[in-house]
This record gives structure tokens, sequence and C-alpha cells, in this order.
């Protein structure tokens, strides 16, 4: 039998009919909601009918997770999916900071809800990231035009993000120093007293020098602990003064925010791309979250190393390709 020249690849992580919700009611109700509530059944209303319906799906699926009236609920509108037959909407939970979201494919009579994701053959499996990541005009090292591209989302407050930090600026330099390229993303988190006037400081450093902000970004991580809200522009104006760098250009980009704009977008960036924590790096597009370790990072380079030599569909544009002028050709 002939294939298609395009096949659609779906990953069922589970097939939920609303007809069987007796048979997963118990096997949910162990393993816990999106935040492991406290649940408050509801009491009155009819049953779902229709996961077309909003009320429906929410009223579902709030008792498939066990998820009490305090979890904040939005429903996106329904459009169809990349797979013929089959509906898209996207489910988020919000319950204070903590948040999160699934995807959900509902049948057109509303009577099936399949939670899972759907892939391309023919694409990048994680094209969506790679379409969304821009790493334009953003601190790096490594060598340009890398077959793999780590881009990280970090605080400089963050603990986790600063044993993360070690390892990459170490290994990836030993280890492959011609084939992945490292970019940085500011993504302070609010409950971080110091990490976003931090971020506006080293966007500051990255504009003055960019060289100097990965001697910046070593610094404040290493020296972290000693690091206070109060004390963070005296121990900025030190490090400037240490490292030679022009003082009186840097220090009224600080004290103005001048680079608040660039902190923001990349804030904007990391939502857009779902990061909820920090460390966050995406190799390729593949999204790895928490302080991972090494040998699994390394895995997954090799990985696509590999890969990028039969498909090169990811990795560093270097923009190494110059078009000349060629005299008599318009």
């Amino acid at each position: 039998m002939k294939r298609p020249p395009s096949v659609s690849v779906m990953l069922v992580l589970g097939v939920l009919v609303l007809a069987a919700v007796l048979g997963t009611q118990s096997v949910h109700a162990q393993q816990g909601g999106f935040f492991e509530p406290e649940p408050e059944p509801a009491t009155e209303g009819t049953p779902p009918e229709n996961a077309l319906d909003k009320s429906d799906l929410e009223f579902f699926l709030r008792h498939l997770y066990v998820m009490n009236p305090g979890i904040d609920v939005e429903i996106t509108d329904y459009k169809p999916s990349s797979i013929d037959g089959l509906m898209e909407v996207t489910f988020k939970a919000t319950q204070g900071n903590r948040a999160q979201q699934r995807s959900y494919f509902i049948s057109k009579d509303g009577r099936s809800i399949i939670e899972g994701r759907s892939y391309e053959i023919t694409k990048n499996p994680f094209h969506e990231n790679l379409d969304k990541l821009s790493n334009l005009g953003r601190p790096a090292f490594g060598k340009e035009g890398a077959p793999v591209v780590i881009a990280v989302f970090s605080d400089f407050q963050c603990p986790y993000c600063a044993k993360e930090a070690k390892v990459l600026r170490t290994q990836v330099a030993q280890d492959y120093p011609d084939n992945v390229r490292v970019y940085f993303h500011d993504y302070p988190l609010k409950r971080h007293k110091w990490a976003y006037q931090a971020a506006v400081a080293g966007q500051c450093i990255q504009q003055l020098d960019p060289q100097a902000f990965w001697t910046y970004h070593d610094w404040i991580f290493e020296n972290q602990r000693s690091i206070t809200e109060q004390n963070l522009d005296d121990k900025v104006g030190e490090f400037a003064s240490a490292h030679g760098l022009d003082t009186l250009k840097l220090s009224p980009c600080i004290e103005r925010q001048e680079t608040k704009p660039g902190v923001d977008e990349s804030i904007r960036l990391g939502r857009d791309l779902g990061v909820r924590s920090t460390p966050t790096m995406y190799v390729n597009g593949r999204r790895l979250t928490g302080n991972v370790r090494w040998a699994q990072i390394k895995q997954v380079i090799d990985y696509e190393i590999a890969y990028q030599k039969v498909t090169r569909n990811a990795g560093d544009d270097c923009g190494c390709q110059v078009e000349l002028d060629i005299p008599g050709q318009e």
C-alpha cells in the first residue's frame, strides 16, 4: 500500500470516553489532580454530555483530576486539529503562582476526549518551539553554525540555575567545542527580590561588552549567596571596576533601567514557550526542566548531532551564507 506524502503520527497518552467515567474514577483519584488539592465534588447540575461544550468539558476534567473550586480554569476556543475528524482545545489550570496546561483532541460528535499531542512525521517534532524561539541578540558562547543549540532560560538568584550554569559553562566547551552553541535568556522569577535588577544589569553589560557578559554571568552565580537586594548595585559596581568596564556608561544604563524592555521581552518569550520554572533549557527545541544531570544533557546532544546530519531541521543559523555582488548582474 502506497503511503501518503504527509503522515501525521498521534501519540495517544490516554483515550477518555465520556461513557467510561466510572471506570477511570478510582485510578485518577489515587493519582491526584493537577495540584493534589482537597476535592470538593459538585453536588448539583446535570451530567456532562458534550465535550464541545466548555462547561461540560470543565466539569468532566475537574472530576478527572480532582480539582477543587480554588483552582481557576481557562479553556481556549476549539479549533480544527491537524488530525482529520478531531478538534483541539487547551485546558489551563491556575492556583496562585502555579499553573499547568494540557492539550486535548475532541471528536466532532463531542463524545470522546483524547489527551495527547500529534506530530507530523515530515517536520521536526519540536518545530513549534523552534518557530517561537528567537536567539537574535542574546548572549551566546560556542561555535556559530553548530548543529545543536541550547537556549537557557535562567534566573541569577536561582540556586539550581547556578549549578546548571556551571555545568554548561565547563562541559560544553570541553566536550562540544564545534557542535553546540548556548544562548542565555533572562527569566527572573517574581519571588526572587534582586533577580530582575540583576538581569537588567546583565543586559547593560552585554550591550557594553558582549564578552564581559559571560564574566558577569559566572561571577554573579558564584557569588549568589553574598548578594542581596540592598547590596546588588554596589556589588555590580565593584565587579565593573575590577574588570575594567566603563562605569560612566554602565551606571546610567542600570540606574535608568535602559535594558528593561529587553528583559521583559525575554520573559514574554519564555511564557510563550511555556516556561514555568528555572532553569529551563531547549536543546534544539526539546524542553528540559530543572537541574538536569550532564549525562542526560549529553545523551540528548549526541542524539541531536546524529539526527541533524540527516534532517538538518534545527541548529544554529550563523548567518554565514553571504551573497556577493557580481559585476554585470542585477
